[in-house]
């Protein structure tokens, strides 16, 4: 049995601080699910067999369970199951996965999978005393991003900031700040371009008063790029202009059986082709997505000289052109509707982005097969391999 993506929709995605700085992650998350609802208006939402929903965070307002939680906010009955899944960067499209898997062994019809984050809104944490009433100090500590409460076991180099874990790949593969900045640079343009197009009109719903992902600079040029101050070491080449933005939104994807069209009300788009994931040492992190997106095009079947489109997390520029390096494959078919650096990265929320940006990608282009991969911190990387159900027809 195949799985199939029959729609996708997400927020536009905010700056930290920004337009949906006031909305919790579980309003995020319903708001979201609620939208997707509305595209598929004949499907009975009681019909859905399971919610699987990702998270990075979970130390806040979308602590015990969100993907309930938000299901239940959205409407939709108490009779529907929803669980929550963290795999960091890639929790969406680990949620996608595991749905697809769910659809594959015949335990379930249809799923309804995403993720959410809201990292303006991550708390900062106090790590219990040992013993009541401390006499010293205590130190907040912020859970919005990287490594919290570290146990002293750890080897230090797996434990270095993800920008230090960057600066040590760009080392390795010799990506200098020039070329950083012009994949930065294209990022910026092409979602501009994108929207601008209408490309987004129909995935995005918006939140609020946000209609348009909000940390896009249309007129930032390679020498504006140039003049930012390394963010992690002083003669570094990583800063705020070639990294992806802490940012807030989230993503939701309709996936079900062939079987499952008639009640959904809708033809599926997209085959669930192939999937993988891979590992390697914590600091490594961001070159995880070179072995996953291989181990998933090896499960589909075919190699890269077949595959017409790829949606890479953009965490950082350095890793996704060590990625592009890695594969040998044409840059001009990667994101070419902007990535994470423009658009953002709502950690929770990036892996249902990319694969539903493919998913149109693919049907707009007349492509057949893409590529959907994520990097993740603590040494992981996710891939999905999807075929265009018109292409392939």
């Amino acid at each position: 049995m195949s799985s199939y993506l029959y729609s996708a929709v997400r927020t536009p995605f905010g700056r930290f601080n920004g337009a949906l700085a006031g909305v919790r992650p579980d309003d995020l998350a319903a708001g979201v699910i609620s939208a997707l609802l509305d595209r598929a208006p004949g499907l009975d939402p009681a019909a859905i067999d399971e919610v699987v929903w990702g998270n990075a965070n979970g130390a806040g307002e979308e602590n015990r369970n969100v993907g309930r939680m938000a299901a239940l906010l959205a409407g939709l009955p108490t009779s529907v199951p929803g669980t929550t899944v963290n795999r960091l960067c890639g929790s969406s499209l680990d949620a996608a996965m595991t749905g697809s898997r769910t659809i594959e062994t015949g335990d379930a019809g249809i799923v309804l999978a995403g993720g959410v984050e809201s990292m303006t809104r991550a708390p900062w944490v106090l790590p219990k005393p040992a013993k009541g009433f401390p006499a010293g100090n205590v130190t907040a500590v912020s859970t919005t991003l990287g490594w919290r409460l570290v146990n002293p076991r750890m080897p230090k180099e797996w434990t270095v900031s993800l920008g230090e874990a960057n600066e040590l790949l760009q080392e390795r593969y010799g990506i200098g700040r020039e070329r950083q900045d012009a994949f930065a640079l294209r990022s910026h343009r092409l979602a501009a371009a994108a929207w601008d197009a209408g490309f987004y009109d129909d995935l995005v719903a918006p939140a609020g008063d946000l209609k348009r992902d909000e940390g896009i600079r249309a007129d930032t040029s390679l020498e504006k790029l140039a003049k930012l101050k390394p963010s992690f070491r002083q003669d570094g080449t990583i800063t705020a202009g070639n990294a992806s933005p802490l940012s807030d939104g989230a993503a939701a994807l309709l996936l079900g059986s062939e079987a499952a069209a008639e009640r959904i009300g809708l033809d599926p788009l997209a085959r669930i082709a192939g999937r993988g994931a891979f590992a390697l040492d914590p600091q490594d992190f961001g070159y995880a997505p070179v072995e996953a997106a291989n181990r998933a095009l090896a499960r589909a079947g075919i190699g890269w000289d077949r595959v017409g489109a790829v949606e890479l997390n953009e965490a950082f520029a350095v890793q996704s052109l060590v990625c592009v390096d890695a594969w040998g494959i044409d840059p001009e078919i990667v994101n070419t509707r902007g990535g994470a650096i423009a658009l953002g990265h709502p950690l929770g929320a990036s892996g249902a982005r990319v694969l539903g940006t493919l998913m149109k990608v693919l049907r707009e282009r007349r492509e057949r097969w893409g590529v959907a991969a994520i990097c993740i911190g603590v040494g992981q990387g996710l891939a999905v391999v999807l075929e265009n159900v018109e292409a392939g027809a």
